[in-house]
């Protein structure tokens, strides 16, 4: 190289740039500061590898490492960073400059350009074309969006859209804009309602609807008489008609649900003009209108006051449906209005809860939501499964309902109890009544089972002790009933006491049995003292009652006047003398020497008695005392007579008489003559020694006499008389409850003669019904049923016999002449031995028996022999009884019942004297039953007589007087005859006496008791004869002055008042006006006087307003208002009985009574009529409301007030109880009292929510206010349930009280008043007083929502329970809103930038119409947004965000799908839990994740989506999301798909062993040529924009056409 010129000038150091096309990294990078650009690194003077250093020379030019590559990490440094809080603060300015930056540059939503279609005359031609247009699809809105014709209106312009056959949703558009150039001048008025239009275009749209409904006619009824040939012709029954209708309708119906959809209809008054259109359409209407009913029924279900109206019409359409003759072309309207109920009662079930529509339509509403209708589906399915669980709803909703129903009709009331004390002592007495021979007296529920309460076992004891011994009760064991029930009860609170460790309860007793003693009207009574000491003797015998306490408690008081040496007597002088001692001892019984006769007497005055009375004893039997004994029984009136000093001396005497001295003398006489033949001289003793015991009710001795009698005897005479006297006194021994020992001592005498080879029927029979399953054992109640069936196997005839009994056995007749004593029993036998085989010979030889009786008189004519012939064939028929498995009682009755009915009928008197000794003797015998006479001729003579319509003959009168002898024998006989007719002696009385108790038993008694009113009507027919009439009149008042009979009516009080109401209303029906004679009658029966019962006189005359004649007199008084009210209805109520029952009345409600006495009549008036009951009512509402106008909550009367109230509510709701379940009967209330009475519940229930809010509920006691406020409503419901005529001030009082009592009812469903009673009872009444206040039509139609709360929402208590919420907000107008505004509000920004919710949007349709678009073509259409349509964007507080939007055409592409998702940020697209569904799921396939390309090249993948601008501009800013470095870390992403998305390339999802080599990851720079286009497109990450789409990249070797090919098979395959 040559030499350079040495003055040649050194050329400059080269200096290296950077090309054109790299970045800056950074703003403040320089071209000479070479730090300033990535990746370019030029020589430069003094770099460290210039320099020739030693190391350099040999080993080379090596860089040092700074950090050591095998263990330096930087996540030391980067979590040092992360974890300084100003690497986050700087974070975040950072992207908050970011944002702020791309807002800047983002453009505002322009203004609203929307321009609402002005309206244009057109004439027809052009209206028709314009018109065409819009039928025509193809035509767009927009075009005929610049104006709209003017022309028809209303129906008119809604069957011109029909009739051009428009599109839904264009008619909709041209009624939208038609309705908005309507509205349009009245917009910028200040009482512009946007929706006010709405209302009158639902009416256009109704009325529309209604007038094609209307076209539905039903052919009238023929009417009768007018004839007059009908023709009809229905639209729908033509088919030409039924398709025009059934388009128009279609038609309309579409258009409605679009209408209804977007608020163009108010749904208030389109709903209220449903309920109405329900209400008043035929049934062939009804089809059509449940379907639109059906499809808008959501919107209504929820709210009561369009609910209830649809439930009351669909009742009524079933109610007409089942009544018509086309119900079964009507199931699916059937089917459908049963759903609709169904629904109804599942989600609103309150709709039911309404008490006139239960009252009319009851047994629809059971059927509906009784029966499950989805029963048609297997067992154990979904659909069963699912069914099921709703219909348990339903129906528990169904039986709430009924319970809320029934409670405010006043249904299912309890048992009438006066008051609890009352109440309780007439429930005992009823009780105690009840008791009789059949009756478990020691298990009787009388004392409470818990005792813990003595005070309420005092209160048991005196009504018991009273009901012992008062002369108002009838039965002679009561006093043994009351001492079993006071031990029973001292045993159990003995064994509590003792479990408990407490004291017993012996001391208790001991104080309150001497206290009703000392202190006891009735105990003091000198009529009641033998009574008295009845009681306290079996109370001293039982040490219920310590005799020597009671001496002494009264000696250590002082008590005067008990020594008979006093002038003054004290009332326990003379219980000292009465009452008896058992096992005495000598200290005992010498203490009451002295108390009663002082120190110094040596014989008293009962010494000298009971020697007379021995005396007296001695004379009727002698033959204890070694007398002749008397040849015939004596009588009993003759024994009574010459026993008087017994009979009348005090029961100290009589005990010691019978207990000391005659039982010794007895057993031994039974001892010495058990082995007597005759048995006759004992026989006579045990009788008369019984009669004497019964009349002195000395039963203890009488029962320890028959036992010992029934051990020792030995034939069967003694053992009937023994088994006649257990069962005379049945009631007596239940009551004494000794049935065991009487049990006991009977069986034993049956295994005792069952040994001997005896065997006794009577003596089954006795044990049999006194065990009654109770006391034998099983073994021995079995033996005694085989024994009893073996007798009746032995006797029973064999069913399948032929041979038959002849119609006349003349050797019956011939026992007339037989008078062997043996020739009765001979015939028997022989007969049953002849013909026993047979089933009916015992009815031919009654028969027979009978005809042969009619032939006596002709044999003979002298009376001793007629009747000793007439014993004969009673003796013949007694044997044939014997001979008979059922006895000869059934043949007899049922021959009186069938032929014998008209033989008795003819017989002469001659005759009937025979047969009368017949049956009596039978009766006595055991042969016949008392009630079989009574039955077969009594009961039947007196039933011809009382109907008897003519003058009688004289085979009736024969006939009658027979019957009334017979009836008096057997019912009223006390004592021997002396004509042979029997009972001619004490044991024949004794027989008849206890064949008389199955008369006052059950089932006999009732038929006795109904035949009473028979005999009244027999007293009063004219027809029968003088004598007879009397004779029955001396009857009845004989039998109502019995003991037993009244025992046994006071037993059957409810069978005395049946057979009296079936009997007045025979005579009614017969025109028989008896009312008068009725009633006397009655009050003989029950003890009264048998004067008329005046109710002038009342409550003087009703004897004692007492537990123990209340009931009694609640009959008589409630026949005779019964009476009055008939009267009254046939307008022959009399004056005096009107100034009666207005007194009546009048005292009922007034302080004259007392509550007791008013529930009393609450009772009486049970059944009385609707008019009487509501004169009840009436006074007793008065009364009501004047009570509650004096009321002052704040004063301590109120509770008083309060207790008068509700106890008057109590007797008004049984007064009107027996009328409510027919709604006919339910009296008129006067108007003038209604308008009173809800004047004075509206001022009071105003004054309790004046006070029960806040502040004022902080100052009282809630709890009483909240009692008053349930009885104020209780007396609401009360009133509603009855009809009156509602007057102008009980209509404004209504509205007050609607008003108040919803405001209580938010008073009670909030806070802490939240209550589970009064809310769910005020919310009750509040329903009820809704449904009834009367409705104002206009032109024919109602508002449903007239009488209901119209508020807001925000105004109810925020702290009301969600259910009791629901049920509030049921009550308003609380319709479903429009979904376009619902739970859209206003809302602005103050300041500092914090929203404040404003007025919620209000809806408006008619002037938000569609928006239209743009025309085809128009070269205005851009890509920009515009702000044209009706809604302005501003509104929403809309702005751009600079994001672009997927083109139509890559919507479907997966591929762009899945870049897009790689690029943008996802924060506003799509929620964190939505990214994880999405980045989680599993692809089925890559055509999947390909959309329609089948096939790419794996390149394919990672080309990124190509650039486009958008806006004016050509270019749009981007989301810094969409940067180059966040593209490059998308393709990043892409290569390394998620293990989800890999799963479906791996044979194992499992990545453990997968080895990550991160150089062998391609770089996009060096790998695609596409990355490097796009760097030389983009020159910053602010310019980044969306492009178009993807730009399409061709791998090697292939062409679109291939594509495109396989992308069509992927989509066919697809």
């Amino acid at each position: 190289m040559p030499e350079a010129s040495s003055d040649s000038i050194p050329p400059s150091v080269y200096q290296l740039h950077p090309p054109e096309w790299l970045p800056k990294a950074h703003n403040s990078a320089d071209r000479l500061v070479y730090s300033g650009y990535p990746n370019f690194h030029p020589p430069r003077p003094g770099q460290e590898e210039d320099i020739l250093s030693e190391s350099n020379v040999k080993n080379g030019f090596v860089l040092s490492q700074v950090v050591s590559a095998e263990t330096w990490s930087s996540q030391p440094a980067i979590s040092e960073n992360l974890h300084s809080m100003s690497t986050i603060n700087k974070l975040e300015d950072l992207m908050n400059e970011v944002l702020a930056r791309r807002a800047k540059q983002i453009p505002s939503v322009p203004p609203s350009t929307f321009r609402m279609p002005s309206r244009v005359t057109l004439n027809d031609t052009k209206r028709q074309a314009w018109f065409d247009d819009l039928a025509n699809p193809e035509v767009p809105l927009a075009k005929l969006g610049r104006n709209v014709p003017h022309g028809a209106k209303g129906a008119d312009l809604i069957d011109l859209l029909h009739s051009k056959n428009i599109a839904i949703h264009r008619a909709v558009w041209f009624l939208r804009v038609f309705g908005a150039n309507e509205t349009a001048g009245l917009r910028n008025k200040p009482s512009y309602n946007p929706n006010q239009y709405s209302a009158e275009w639902t009416n256009v749209v109704t009325a529309h609807l209604r007038k094609q409904l209307m076209d539905i006619a039903l052919p009238s009824a023929p009417r009768p008489g007018v004839n007059i040939k009908q023709t009809f012709k229905g639209v729908l029954s033509d088919p030409d008609t039924r398709s025009r209708w059934i388009s128009r309708f279609s038609y309309c119906l579409e258009l409605l649900r679009v209408f209804y959809s977007e608020g163009l209809v108010d749904k208030r008054t389109f709903f209220a003009w449903l309920v109405n259109q329900m209400c008043s359409c035929n049934l062939a209407q009804a089809g059509f209108v449940l379907r639109l009913v059906d499809e808008y029924f959501e919107g209504m279900i929820e709210c009561r006051p369009l609910a209830r109206p649809f439930v009351d019409a669909f009742l009524c359409k079933l109610s007409e449906i089942n009544t018509s003759a086309a119900k079964t072309y009507l199931v699916d309207t059937e089917y459908l209005i049963k759903f609709l109920l169904q629904r109804v009662c599942l989600v609103l079930p309150d709709a039911f809860v309404s008490p006139r529509m239960w009252i009319n339509y009851s047994d629809i509403i059971c059927e509906v939501l009784s029966n499950d209708p989805n029963n048609n589906h297997p067992e154990g399915s979904i659909e069963q499964l699912t069914g099921a669980s709703i219909f348990n709803i339903i129906y528990h909703n169904f039986l709430d309902v009924k319970r809320r129903v029934e409670a405010m009709l006043f249904r299912n009331l309890p048992s009438l109890t006066t008051s609890p004390h009352l109440g309780s002592a007439v429930h005992d007495v009823e009780l105690l009544n009840s008791i009789s021979a059949d009756t478990d007296v020691v298990n009787l529920p009388f004392f409470p089972s818990s005792s813990e309460n003595l005070s309420g076992i005092s209160e048991k004891l005196d009504a018991l002790l009273t009901w012992s011994v008062t002369p108002l009760q009838y039965g002679d064991h009561r006093a043994f009933a009351a001492v079993t029930l006071i031990q029973k009860w001292r045993t159990k609170a003995g064994d509590r006491a003792n479990r408990r460790d407490a004291s017993p309860p012996d001391g208790f007793l001991q104080d309150q049995l001497f206290e009703w003693l000392d202190t006891s009207d009735v105990a003091g009574e000198a009529e009641n003292i033998a009574a008295v000491a009845l009681l306290y003797g079996k109370l001293v015998k039982h040490e219920l009652f310590s005799y020597a306490s009671y001496i002494q408690r009264l000696i250590a008081r002082g008590e005067p006047g008990l020594s008979f040496t006093e002038d003054t007597g004290s009332r326990h002088r003379n219980y000292l003398r009465w009452i008896p001692l058992y096992n005495t001892t000598p200290s005992l019984t010498s203490q009451r020497k002295v108390v009663l006769y002082g120190v110094r007497a040596r014989e008293t005055p009962e010494d000298l008695n009971e020697r007379q009375i021995r005396k007296e004893i001695r004379a009727v039997l002698p033959e204890l005392f070694g007398g002749t004994t008397a040849s015939t029984l004596p009588s009993p009136s003759s024994l009574l007579g010459s026993c008087r000093l017994l009979l009348n001396s005090p029961r100290y005497e009589q005990v010691r008489t019978f207990g000391t001295w005659l039982m010794p003398v007895l057993q031994r006489a039974i001892v010495q003559q058990e082995f007597d033949v005759s048995h006759s001289g004992i026989l006579k003793s045990y009788d008369v020694a019984v009669e004497l015991m019964t009349q002195t009710d000395c039963f203890d001795a009488m029962l320890d006499l028959t036992i010992y009698m029934l051990e020792h005897c030995s034939t069967e005479e003694l053992l009937l008389a023994v088994i006649d006297t257990f069962r005379r006194h049945a009631v007596i021994w239940a009551s004494m409850d000794v049935k065991g020992v009487i049990i006991n001592a009977l069986d034993f005498v049956h295994h005792s003669w069952k040994m001997r080879g005896i065997q006794s029927k009577p003596l089954l029979a006795l044990l049999v019904e006194f065990d009654g399953g109770r006391y034998l054992s099983d073994a021995s109640r079995e033996e005694v049923r085989t024994d009893l069936a073996a007798f009746t196997l032995a006797l029973q005839p064999v069913v399948h016999h032929h041979d038959s009994v002849p119609d006349v056995l003349p050797e019956i007749l011939l026992l007339v002449g037989n008078p062997s004593p043996d020739a009765p029993s001979i015939l028997a036998n022989g007969l049953w031995i002849k013909y026993r085989m047979t089933l009916d010979w015992a009815w031919k030889v009654w028969d027979n028996t009978i005809a042969s009786l009619r032939q006596i008189p002709t044999v003979t004519a002298d009376t001793t022999e007629r009747r000793s012939c007439a014993l004969r064939y009673g003796v013949f028929l007694y044997h044939v009884n014997r001979h008979l498995a059922n006895g000869l009682d059934e043949q007899v009755l049922g021959w009186f019942l069938g032929r014998g009915k008209d033989e008795v009928a003819v017989l002469s008197q001659d005759v009937w004297d025979i047969v009368k000794v017949v049956l009596l003797y039978l009766v006595v015998q055991g042969a016949l039953r008392t009630t079989t006479i009574l039955e077969g001729l009594v009961w039947p003579a007196w039933l011809l007589a009382a109907s008897l319509s003519n003058d009688q003959g004289p085979a009736l009168e024969v006939h009658l007087g027979a019957a009334n002898d017979l009836c008096r024998r057997l019912l009223l006989g006390e004592d021997c005859s002396s004509d042979m007719i029997p009972p001619t002696n004490l044991l024949e009385v004794h027989c008849i006496r206890t064949r008389r108790q199955d008369v006052y038993r059950e089932p006999y008694f009732p038929s006795m008791i109904a035949n009473i009113p028979i005999l009244v009507s027999l007293e009063n027919n004219t027809h029968v004869s003088e004598h007879l009439r009397q004779d029955a009149q001396e009857i009845r008042q004989s039998l109502c002055e019995d003991k037993s009979f009244r025992q046994g009516i006071f037993r059957n009080l409810n069978a005395v008042r049946v057979a009296f109401e079936q009997s007045m209303q025979i005579a009614e029906g017969n025109g028989e006006n008896i009312f008068k004679p009725f009633i006397a009658a009655l009050s003989m029966i029950l003890g009264e006087t048998t004067k008329e019962l005046e109710l002038s006189h009342w409550p003087d005359s009703a004897s004692l307003l007492s537990p123990w004649k209340l009931s009694v007199t609640a009959i008589q008084l409630q026949f005779v208002l019964r009476q009055m009210g008939k009267d009254s209805a046939i307008g022959t109520r009399g004056a005096n009985d009107s100034a009666a029952l207005d007194k009546i009345t009048t005292m009922l409600f007034q302080q004259t009574l007392s509550c007791e006495e008013a529930s009393f009549v609450a009772q009486m008036t049970k059944g009385v009529g609707s008019e009487i009951a509501g004169k009840f009512i009436n006074n007793g509402l008065k009364h009501v409301a004047e009570i509650i106008q004096n009321i002052d909550f704040a004063l301590d009367s109120m509770n008083a007030s309060l207790g008068r109230v509700g106890e008057l509510l109590r007797v008004l709701t049984y007064v009107a109880e027996p009328l409510r379940d027919n709604p006919s009967d339910l009296p008129i209330l006067d108007s003038n009292i209604q308008t009173e009475f809800f004047e004075a519940l509206s001022t009071k229930i105003s004054a309790l929510v004046s006070l029960l809010r806040p502040p004022d509920v902080e100052f009282v006691d809630a709890e009483p206010l909240m009692n008053a406020c349930i009885l104020l409503a209780r007396f609401l419901q009360f009133d509603l349930a009855f009809r009156g005529v509602w007057t102008g001030g009980a209509k404004i009082a209504s509205e007050s009280l609607s008003s108040n009592l919803f405001v209580l009812v938010q008073i009670y469903a909030s806070g802490d008043n939240c209550e589970l009673i009064a809310y769910p009872l005020l919310l009750d009444t509040l329903f009820y007083l809704r449904d009834e206040m009367p409705v104002e039509l206009k032109m024919g139609n109602f508002d449903p929502f007239q009488h209901y709360p119209d508020i807001p929402l925000s105004s109810l208590p925020p702290d009301i329970p969600f259910e009791y919420r629901k049920k509030i907000l049921s009550l308003l107008p609380n319709l479903p809103g429009v979904a376009s505004v619902q739970n859209l509000s206003n809302a602005h920004r103050d300041a500092n930038g914090n929203i404040h919710i404003d007025a919620p949007v209000v809806n408006r349709p008619w002037e938000w119409t569609e928006n239209l678009g743009e025309l085809a073509g128009d070269s205005s259409q851009s890509r920009e947004v515009k702000n044209s349509g009706s809604l302005n964007l501003l509104n929403f507080g809309a702005r751009l965000t600079g994001e672009g939007r997927i083109p139509e055409a890559y919507k479907n592409d997966a591929r762009v799908q899945e870049n897009l998702r790689m690029f943008e940020d996802g924060f506003s697209a799509e929620s964190i839990f939505q990214r994880d569904w999405r980045e989680t799921r599993v692809k089925a396939s890559i055509e999947d994740l390909l959309g329609t390309e089948g096939s790419r090249s794996k390149m394919d993948e990672y080309v990124p989506m190509s650039a486009v601008t958008h806006g004016r501009n050509g270019k749009r800013k981007g989301s810094p999301a969409m940067s180059v470095s966040g593209a490059s870390r998308s393709s990043g992403v892409s290569i390394r798909q998620s293990p989800g998305r890999g799963a479906l390339h791996r044979r194992s999802s499992s990545t453990i062993s997968d080895i990550i080599d991160v150089d062998a990851i391609p770089s996009m720079a060096a790998g695609s040529s596409s990355r490097g286009k796009r760097k030389a497109v983009v020159e910053s990450d602010d310019d980044v924009v969306f492009v178009e789409g993807p730009v399409p990249v061709q791998a090697k070797g292939k062409k679109v056409k291939t594509t495109k090919t396989q992308a069509k098979k992927s989509t066919k395959r697809r």
